[in-house]
């Protein structure tokens, strides 16, 4: 939890000495989130729980529609339900909790109704960091354009029409430890100046 004030404070506005520091962890929580595929059968607290969905709803999102609604699942025969015909089969068999991050067609931006997509890939993205920072493991375990996985999805948590999911982040506390990837390529970056 402590981690979680850290990282979230070191964003806030003010100038404190400390800012650096605050910094450094928010950094450092990035830099070292990795996808945990694998975990203990310890359930995560609803406050960890509600504070990953503070993260995840204090994302941008096009003239602030705020597209998202998350589906919280923590029950036995749901989870094993989605692991049956989920994004990765099997996937969330043992975790103790899926977020599935829904676009909500209701709250799209009218004019540009695709940018969904961004907003809500931006609440799982706070997610998955919100995670990492309280000590749970997560994966983002992709559903959206696929069809299938939507309709499989929908149909085995009873969404309604407007709820399309985008993703499911599988989450609980690991029972693997794997190293970060180190990601950074420069070949990938075009400076103009």
């Amino acid at each position: 939890m402590l981690a979680a004030v850290v990282l979230f404070a070191g964003c806030s506005n003010s100038k404190s000495e400390n800012n650096t520091d605050m910094g450094s962890a928010a950094i450092e929580n990035i830099m070292t989130r990795t996808s945990i595929r694998s975990y203990t059968d310890q359930p995560v607290e609803q406050e960890k729980i509600e504070t990953m969905l503070k993260a995840a709803m204090a994302a941008p999102s096009a003239v602030n529609k705020q597209p998202w609604h998350f589906v919280v699942v923590t029950n036995r025969e749901k989870l094993d339900s989605l692991a049956e015909g989920g994004p990765r089969k099997g996937l969330t068999a043992g975790a103790p909790l899926a977020i599935v991050v829904c676009g909500d067609s209701n709250n799209f931006f009218e004019s540009k109704p695709e940018f969904w997509v961004q907003d809500v890939s931006a609440a799982t993205e706070n997610l998955l960091l919100a995670a990492h920072a309280l000590g749970l493991g997560a994966v983002w375990t992709g559903c959206y354009p696929d069809e299938i996985r939507i309709n499989a999805i929908s149909s085995k948590l009873g969404l309604p029409e407007n709820l399309i999911p985008l993703t499911v982040v599988v989450i609980g506390y690991p029972a693997e430890n794997p190293a970060p990837k180190d990601k950074w390529n420069e070949s990938k970056i075009t400076y103009i100046k």
